[in-house]
């Protein structure tokens, strides 16, 4: 079983990531924090194999809790469960090693995919004496939300555009690049080639929107 640690301040919340967590077989929840501390102390008490850490904690921003985990030598991965779409956060969370990054509010099947994709990462053996291919597998990291396979153009960022995409699918509605670009933190030309990108891609939908006057705006919805 892969042991679990929910750590989010809302008690109502961490309730429901748990009931989540516990319909996905092979995974247990061994406890929860409300806090930064509480997160610190229940993973050198419990060890678990995976915690779901919110960014915005009462006492402490959830990487530098992941900060304070590394330097203890626990060895838990994180994934980051959170409302910040801002990019400059989805990028620290890269650098520090987290294995996803999902944003709420997400449905259970969001959830579920991630946590089977980590499962399968760690019953993948690697052996001794590996070969380059397979240490180049090893280090290679599935996007959290850009399926798979979609190959960026020259310019464009990886983490850049997860979180374009996943703001554009957690969107109820949609989108135009000048709102993208507020949801994720970036100027509205680049929010503007992200989009578009993903029209060709196949992956979202480009509707005109008429006003009075002026060109028509062009508003976004993923697929």
């Amino acid at each position: 079983m892969t042991r679990v640690l929910v750590v989010d301040d809302d008690f109502m919340v961490a309730r429901i990531h748990r009931g989540f967590v516990e319909r996905v077989s092979g995974f247990e929840v061994v406890g929860s924090a409300r806090t930064g501390a509480e997160a610190v102390e229940l993973v050198a008490a419990l060890k678990p194999d995976l915690v779901l850490l919110d960014l915005y904690l009462p006492d402490a921003f959830g990487l530098d809790v992941v900060t304070r985990l590394r330097a203890a030598r626990e060895t838990c991965d994180v994934l980051v469960i959170t409302a910040a779409k801002e990019a400059d956060a989805v990028r620290a969370a890269v650098r520090q090693g987290v294995v996803g990054y999902l944003l709420k509010p997400f449905a259970f099947g969001d959830l579920e995919q991630r946590l089977e994709t980590y499962a399968a990462e760690r019953a993948r053996d690697l052996g001794d004496d590996l070969t380059q291919q397979e240490i180049d597998a090893a280090f290679a990291t599935q996007p959290v939300s850009r399926p798979a396979g979609v190959a960026l153009p020259k310019g464009l960022s990886g983490e850049t555009a997860d979180a374009v995409c996943a703001a554009l699918r957690d969107s109820p509605q949609t989108l135009s690049a000048t709102e993208c670009a507020e949801a994720v933190g970036i100027s509205r030309v680049s929010a503007r080639r992200y989009l578009e990108h993903f029209v060709t891609s196949g992956l979202a939908d480009v509707t005109l929107r008429y006003g009075s006057t002026g060109r028509p705006e062009r508003r976004y919805r993923w697929r």
